[in-house]
């Protein structure tokens, strides 16, 4: 499985499931964190995720990218209320294992469709 896959396999079975049973699989233990909604660490990512998955998150990917150990991840997140959000996740795999993750986040409203007559995605 190359890395773009392994991102693919680790939005599915645990951003989109809920379900952070498989964590040990996808995340290293030292897993760091450049996002400020999140702490350092697998547990960190635990603790984040599981106040997240409240509000029944799902995301729909658009586009993925790979540069060497690097994999970037744009997505539409939606949410339960009808809230969405336009994101791009980037992680570093090492060793098989997500290593480091950055994200950029823009609340979407239904203004944001409009302005431009194309829409987010």
């Amino acid at each position: 499985m190359n890395n773009k896959e392994f991102i693919l396999k680790f939005i599915e079975e645990v951003f989109n499931a809920h379900d952070l049973s498989k964590l040990d699989d996808y995340m290293r233990e030292d897993y760091m964190q450049h996002s400020v909604e999140a702490e350092d660490g697998r547990e960190g990512f635990r603790k984040f995720a599981e106040g997240f998955f409240k509000a029944e998150p799902y995301m729909d990917v658009k586009k993925v990218f790979e540069a060497d150990d690097t994999v970037a991840v744009f997505f539409e997140c939606r949410f339960k209320g009808g809230h969405r959000a336009k994101v791009v996740d980037m992680y570093r795999i090492q060793d098989g294992k997500l290593a480091e993750h950055w994200d950029v986040v823009q609340t979407l409203t239904e203004d944001d469709a409009v302005n431009n007559g194309r829409g987010s995605f």
